[in-house]
């Protein structure tokens, strides 16, 4: 049953400059170095996808929006259903926007599994909450306290080989919106047999427009209209 719509609203702040990609994970309390993408020859196997650059996407259509530019890693991490997933940042500056995370079912293979069709969904996001646009509540302001982000595996989940996206939306420059994204390879364990109905997949790039009111975010206009909230809203929730 999917349950518990988490909602949220996007603020803006001034710009703060610095940029970060997931530098290592703990996945059912074992560490997984991520991809050394600054110095590629000394980069240790990895589950995390190959990324291009520490570097913002800065239109939602790129297709390095999805994982960076990665399609493959040499590593699969395993997790029951229930377990946590903790992505760590070494580096993260900017405290307006969302943290998002995403699944991708590969079936029985990670061969040739790319993330590339219509079947991400969301397990997890933190927004804003309280009524402040212009404050510091909200996800990636506690990636940047903390440098990392914990999500719970939903209980219920179908086994299988997915892939797992985290999404750092920053939005502390006025309609200049930066996406940051990671993809990674891990392998549930469990029993559980659910998975989403089709109206929560989606295609990444293209679960948005450039032009949505959630994207090209004005500071004193609402953010919690046009397609983006709706999308975000709707695939952001849990299976229980």
């Amino acid at each position: 049953m999917l349950l518990h719509a988490i909602t949220f609203a996007i603020a803006f702040a001034p710009l703060a400059a610095g940029h970060g990609a997931v530098a290592s994970y703990i996945i059912g309390g074992k560490a997984y170095p991520g991809y050394n993408g600054l110095n590629p020859s000394a980069s240790p196997e990895t589950i995390q996808f190959q990324w291009e650059n520490m570097y913002p996407t800065f239109t939602i259509d790129d297709i390095k929006i999805r994982c960076n530019k990665g399609t493959s890693a040499q590593l699969i991490a395993p997790v029951k259903s229930g377990e946590n997933v903790t992505a760590i940042w070494k580096q993260w500056t900017h405290e307006q926007g969302p943290v998002m995370v995403w699944l991708f079912n590969c079936g029985n293979d990670f061969a040739g599994c790319t993330g590339d069709t219509k079947g991400w969904f969301k397990m997890d996001q933190m927004g804003m909450w309280g009524t402040q646009l212009n404050s510091k509540n909200w996800g990636t302001a506690i990636v940047r306290q903390k440098l990392e982000w914990s999500s719970e595996i939903p209980k219920n989940i179908a086994p299988g080989k997915y892939l797992i996206r985290h999404e750092l939306l920053s939005l502390h420059q006025k309609k200049m919106p930066q996406f940051y994204a990671q993809c990674a390879q891990i392998e549930i364990e469990g029993e559980g047999n659910a998975a989403p109905p089709e109206e929560f997949l989606y295609k990444i790039p293209g679960y948005a427009a450039q032009d949505d009111a959630g994207v090209l975010v004005s500071f004193m206009s609402p953010w919690c209209s046009g397609l983006m909230c709706s999308v975000l809203m709707l695939s952001g929730r849990y299976l229980y």
